[in-house]
């Protein structure tokens, strides 16, 4: 799949949010976790990714299936504040 710089743009922001699972970036973009990982080493510098792969590999957020079920919204309530 060919992504534009903005989807690109995109997709590594969803990477990063805490609370956006694998399988929301699977859904919009068609990727999965490992082509995600894929992109995130290859669109990062090395001690980024590094940081970006500590940071994602402890997180329950990231996986749906391993998310507290109370948990139904993939971002903060204040993350999207109207204009």
């Amino acid at each position: 799949m060919q992504l534009t710089k903005s989807d690109l743009s995109r997709v590594i922001e969803m990477a990063w949010e805490d609370r956006t699972p694998f399988e929301a970036i699977n859904t919009l973009f068609g990727l999965s976790e490992p082509q995600v990982i894929r992109l995130m080493r290859s669109n990062l510098k090395r001690k980024t990714f590094i940081v970006w792969r500590k940071r994602v590999t402890s997180r329950k957020t990231k996986h749906l299936h391993l998310r507290h079920p109370d948990i139904i919204r993939s971002h903060c309530p204040s993350q999207y504040k109207p204009s």
